[in-house]
């Protein structure tokens, strides 16, 4: 594996990007990783790019599920990736709404994409530079939340039949 130079990082969506869309999933056996996702995701990190997830997660603030339950999806998600030679650095998610049903979670906040609360939280407390960063996602939440924190390179949508294979023209320097 590459050493991990300068703080670049790689900011990735989960559901529709890493893992197959499952609404308000949190049943770690129904996980499966996006074709082409693990590959990518070596991929990059071969070429030295630090690996996040960012993603927002609602059912916390509907009442679908409690943190507790996407901290088995965070965990289980990361043994996976670690058996197939992936590192994922940090695992950042927005539980609020602004009409959630849970007092405390339904509320407006910069930490939910489109805004670009997760991202500058994981640069500050892991030491990226976002100018040398990316934003791979399936929506176009997930690019916004990218060029609000001013990464280069937040126009790239991954769309689920491209996979992160899709994107490897990002890795040219």
């Amino acid at each position: 594996m590459a050493i991990k130079e300068g703080g670049r990082a790689v900011f990735l969506d989960k559901d529709g990007t890493l893992i197959e869309n499952v609404p308000y999933n949190v049943d770690p056996t129904l996980i499966r990783f996006t074709t082409g996702a693990v590959e990518g995701l070596r991929l990059l990190g071969d070429r030295g790019y630090r690996l996040f997830v960012v993603s927002n997660q609602p059912g916390v603030a509907l009442g679908r599920f409690s943190e507790q339950a996407l901290s088995r999806v965070e965990r289980h998600i990361s043994e996976e990736l670690g058996e197939r030679g992936v590192s994922l650095e940090g695992f950042y998610y927005c539980p609020h709404h602004p009409q959630g049903a849970l007092p405390g979670y339904a509320v407006r906040c910069s930490c939910r994409k489109p805004d670009s609360g997760l991202l500058t939280q994981a640069a500050r407390e892991h030491g990226i530079e976002l100018t040398r960063s990316w934003m791979v996602g399936d929506i176009l939440d997930d690019i916004e939340a990218g060029r609000r924190a001013r990464l280069p390179g937040s126009g790239h949508c991954v769309t689920k039949s491209a996979g992160l294979r899709g994107r490897e023209p990002i890795l040219k320097e």
